[in-house]
C-alpha cells in the first residue's frame, strides 16, 4: 500500500498539483512532496495500541474518546488548507480506530477537506479481524457508507464486498485497481524513458524490434510493409528501428530518405520509429537491451548476415523472432524462430506474426497489462477525473 501510494503521490505532482503525504512514519521521498508526521496516526504508536487493546475486548474507554480528540485537532491543522483527503485503508481496517473516528467527525462536522475512502482490505470481511470487531460505534464506522465520502475500492471483488457491507449500489463506489511502474520495473535507462514517452511505445501493441544500422542489405522496407498489414489486424502495432545509417556508404542517406518515403506513403506516420530521427549520437547497449525489454518480438527480414547477434539476444531477452531464412540466422534460431523468405509477401508474413500474437497467452496478458495496468494510464483515465469531480 506503501508503494501505491507514493505512484499516487508522484503522479499528482507531475499533474501539477500540490500534494503532501501524511503519516505516523516514514520520511519524505520526493523534493516536490512534504511529508507531514503525525506520530499519533501511526497504528503501532504506544497510546493507540493501548486503546486498540481495550476496544479489542470491547471496551470504548475514555482515553479513546481523548485520543480521537487529540488526532482530530492534528489532522485538521496538518490540513486545514488541503482541497482533497484521500485516507488509505483508515476507514476500512481497525488498525487505528481513533483515527478512523476522527476523519468521521472531521467529514461530519466541517465537510472540508472533501474525503476520499480508499479501500484495499475490509476488516469486516476477513474472518482474521472478527474477534477484534463489535456491534456499534467506533467499529460500526468501517461498515458504515459516511454521506457525502468517495468510496473507492482496488477491485472489482472489493467493490461486491464494500456493497453488500454498506448496503450501497456498486455505482457509488469507483473501481481503481493497482498497477505498475513500467519504468521502474524494467529499471529503464533515462534515454530509454525519453524516447518511450516521446514515441508512446507503451500503447504498442505488439512492439516490433528491429536492432540493426540503416542499409539496404538489412531490408527495412520489408519491415515497414509487413508493419503496414500487421496493423490491419492489430492496429496498434509499432516498429522500432534502433541503429543509424550505415557509416561506411554515401547511399545510406538515400536509402533511409527512401524508408521516409515509403513509412509516409504506407501511413506509418505514428508508428514506424526510427531512433536516428531523434538522436545522431551512439545508442549506448544499455538502451538497446531495455528495448529488447519492452518489445513483443524481433523482426529481422535482412538479406544478408554474417552472424546475427539479435536472434541471441531475443533468445536472452525471451522474444519470439521473426526472421529471414538465410542461413547464418537458420543455424542460431533453429527450430525456435519464425522463418521467411527475404523477398516474400509482406502480408503473407504479417498474417504469420498475426497468428502467433493471436494464440500467445504470453503477448495477450503482456497487451492487457500494457493496456489498462501502468500507473501512467490509471492516472490519467481514473485518478485525475476523481480529483476533478
Amino acid at each position: 500500500m506503501e508503494s501505491v501510494i507514493e505512484q499516487h503521490a508522484r503522479l499528482m505532482a507531475d499533474d501539477g498539483h500540490q500534494v503532501r503525504i501524511v503519516a505516523g512514519r516514514g520520511a519524505q521521498f520526493d523534493p516536490r512532496i512534504p511529508f507531514l508526521h503525525l506520530p499519533l496516526i501511526d497504528s503501532r504508536h504506544a497510546e493507540v495500541l493501548a486503546v486498540k487493546r481495550e476496544l479489542d475486548d470491547g471496551k470504548v474507554t475514555q482515553r479513546f474518546h481523548d485520543l480521537s480528540t487529540r488526532i482530530e485537532a492534528m489532522v485538521r491543522e496538518g490540513l486545514s488548507d488541503a482541497d482533497v483527503l484521500i485516507a488509505h485503508n483508515v476507514c476500512s481496517l481497525n488498525k487505528n480506530l481513533p483515527l478512523t473516528a476522527a476523519l468521521h467527525t472531521i467529514s461530519a462536522k466541517h465537510k472540508t477537506p472533501r474525503l476520499i475512502l480508499w479501500h484495499h482490505d475490509l476488516a469486516w470481511t476477513t474472518p482474521r479481524y472478527r474477534n477484534e470487531l463489535h456491534d456499534g460505534d467506533p467499529w460500526d464506522l468501517l461498515r458504515t457508507a459516511w454521506p457525502e465520502v468517495r468510496q473507492v475500492t482496488i477491485s472489482d471483488m472489493r467493490q461486491d464486498e464494500l456493497s453488500d457491507l454498506m448496503k450501497i449500489g456498486k455505482a457509488d463506489i469507483t473501481v481503481i485497481p493497482n498497477g505498475v511502474d513500467v519504468e521502474k520495473f524494467y529499471k529503464l535507462e533515462k534515454q530509454t524513458q525519453k524516447y518511450t514517452r516521446k514515441l508512446d511505445l507503451l500503447r504498442a501493441s505488439p512492439l516490433l524490434l528491429l536492432p540493426v544500422r540503416i542499409t539496404p542489405r538489412k531490408n527495412i522496407e520489408l519491415a515497414l510493409r509487413v508493419l503496414a498489414a500487421l496493423r490491419t489486424r492489430f492496429p496498434a502495432a509499432k516498429l522500432v528501428v534502433s541503429g543509424p545509417l550505415g557509416p561506411h556508404n554515401p547511399a545510406n542517406v538515400e536509402y533511409f530518405e527512401r524508408l521516409l518515403a515509403l513509412r509516409t506513403e504506407l501511413g506509418l506516420a505514428g508508428a514506424a520509429h526510427f531512433l536516428a530521427e531523434l538522436s545522431s549520437e551512439y545508442v549506448p547497449d544499455a538502451v538497446i537491451s531495455d528495448f529488447y525489454k519492452l518489445a513483443d518480438a524481433l523482426l529481422f527480414p535482412s538479406f544478408e548476415e554474417g552472424f546475427g547477434i539479435p536472434l541471441l539476444e531475443a533468445g536472452f531477452a525471451g522474444l519470439p523472432v521473426f526472421c529471414s531464412d538465410i542461413p547464418p540466422l537458420r543455424k542460431l534460431g533453429g527450430d525456435f524462430a519464425a522463418y521467411f523468405a527475404p523477398e516474400a509477401d509482406p502480408a503473407g508474413v504479417a498474417n504469420m506474426m498475426a497468428d502467433r500474437f493471436s494464440t500467445s497467452a504470453v503477448f495477450g496478458l503482456r497487451a492487457r497489462v500494457r493496456a489498462q495496468y501502468t500507473w501512467e494510464r490509471i492516472y490519467t483515465t481514473m485518478i485525475a477525473p476523481l480529483l476533478q469531480a
